[in-house]
């Protein structure tokens, strides 16, 4: 057993540089090649890995440290000594392979550290006064772009855009060619290494370490992430933040869990399902006659007949018509889930947010009962009381936003649902009866469908048949 102590590699000009990342502790056994802190300098950051395998005896550096070439960085223990005698050469050179392009790798980097080109760069001879001054030339870190080193066929760095305050700086542009390699990317030697055994482009995968840099549990996430999304679905791209305190007095509001999950869905919804809208308009004069007609009997009974219960009942009989909108698609694409039962999801807007709250057995209820168990379930939405169970289960949704006003929405289908059913305020319109006009109370419709599960015809159908029934609920005795 010997003890070796790392030191900070050649920096060249870089001067000092900050620790912020030290991904080790005391004790901890490490493989050659694995990270043992993360350095960064104004210009880019470079991981030092092990030189060899061996257990980490001390750490002579805290987060935040200044350092520079030559200093100490931690005691390693190895079973082979003879292996550290080029352990400042080899760490410099696999370190400034590592992360972000900073020039044209130096022949003594590893090729275990820095990811195979794109295409091949032939080498570029140094100076002959470089030669003679340095024999035994060490790995150039981040030089200026118009340094002699630097490869006439590699483009020079872009700056990246300002980012907000606070925010982690956003890596510079590539090139198509480093894309591909993925060369621009913020990651050790020992990340790069597990990205190419599990065939993961490291341009795709967002890090959560210091400063947004790529750790393992990351392409491990990405991985699990990839298995669950659909074949062939498309990876959002990141949109730059933009320091908009520079254009007058701002402030960095912290969004609730619900919103964020709120948004993670929809934003699934969005990629996951080609959705197609349907317009349609429905005739609810003689509905809402009906209705006024019961405002009596509603209050003896303690309840408030809103137009919803009516849009429920005629929704189950149309989902009874038409059962392949009451489906599910398997995620192989294989075969669709046909639900025997009736559940209709509700959105229920309140100050927290929007809740979908799910009302069971439709098509097996009365108005009033529907009527009563609206009013509850909005009731326990608006207190914060919804249990799982609550919101589980439905196969049709319906969102209404008559009572706040808009003239027509496009609702977004909520998978694993197949389609939702958007409801505006109604208005009196003139309508043609053949002879002349008259005014009726006209409630605009909207169905929203995923087109993978129904075909535009079907989706017509229902639609029309959603406003036959409601403009004469009589058909709901049929």
């Amino acid at each position: 057993m010997s003890t070796e102590i790392i030191k900070v590699p050649d920096l060249g000009d870089a001067g000092d540089v900050e620790v912020i990342e030290i991904p080790v502790a005391v004790g901890q056994a490490v493989a050659e090649n694995d990270s043992l802190v993360v350095l960064e300098s104004d210009k880019a950051a470079m991981e030092i890995p092990a030189p060899m395998a061996g257990v980490v005896k001390a750490i002579a550096v805290n987060l935040g440290d200044p350092v520079a070439t030559g200093a100490a960085i931690l005691t390693l223990e190895t079973a082979n000594g003879g292996a550290a005698a080029a352990s400042d050469e080899s760490a410099a050179a696999e370190s400034a392979a590592a992360d972000e392009p900073m020039a044209e790798t130096a022949p003594t980097a590893s090729p275990e550290a820095a990811p195979a080109p794109a295409e091949p760069i032939e080498p570029v001879e140094p100076p002959a006064a470089a030669q003679k001054a340095s024999p035994e030339p060490a790995a150039p870190v981040d030089p200026p772009a118009t340094t002699t080193t630097q490869s006439a066929s590699q483009p020079p760095p872009v700056p990246s855009m300002p980012s907000a305050p606070g925010t982690p700086p956003s890596p510079p542009a590539a090139t198509a060619a480093e894309a591909a390699s993925g060369a621009n990317v913020y990651a050790g030697p020992a990340v790069r290494k597990l990205a190419r055994e599990l065939g993961v482009d490291l341009t795709r995968v967002q890090g959560s370490g210091a400063k947004g840099r790529i750790v393992k549990e990351d392409v491990h996430a990405f991985v699990k992430t990839s298995l669950r999304e659909p074949a062939g679905g498309p990876m959002p791209m990141a949109i730059a933040d933009i320091d908009f305190s520079r254009f007058g007095e701002v402030e960095q509001v912290k969004r609730s869990k619900l919103a964020k999950s709120t948004a993670a869905n929809m934003h699934r919804n969005w990629l996951a399902v080609p959705q197609v809208a349907q317009f349609e308009e429905a005739d609810v004069t003689e509905l809402e006659a009906f209705r006024a007609s019961l405002k009596r009997e509603a209050e003896a009974r303690g309840v408030k007949l809103t137009p919803l219960p009516f849009l429920l009942k005629a929704c189950a009989a149309c989902l009874a018509e038409f059962p392949r909108f009451n489906v599910s698609l398997h995620s192989s694409g294989e075969y669709a889930i046909q639900k025997k039962y009736i559940h209709i999801g509700v959105a229920v807007a309140t100050d927290a947010g929007l809740f979908v709250p799910v009302v069971r057995d439709v098509d097996r209820k009365n108005l009033w009962q529907l009527a009563g168990e609206v009013a509850a379930l909005s009731a326990k939405a608006r207190e914060r009381k919804l249990t799982p169970e609550d919101m589980q289960g439905a196969g049709f949704t319906i969102s209404s936003l008559g009572a706040i006003g808009g003239t027509g929405f496009i609702p977004i289908v909520n998978t694993p649902e197949v389609a939702i059913l958007g409801v505006a305020r109604t208005a009196v319109k003139p309508v043609w009866n053949g002879s002349e006009f008259t005014p009726r109370t006209m409630l605009p419709l909207t169905l929203t469908y995923d087109h993978k599960a129904v075909n535009g015809a079907d989706g017509g159908r229902f639609a029309t048949h959603l406003a036959t029934v409601l403009g004469d609920i009589r058909r709901l005795l049929l």
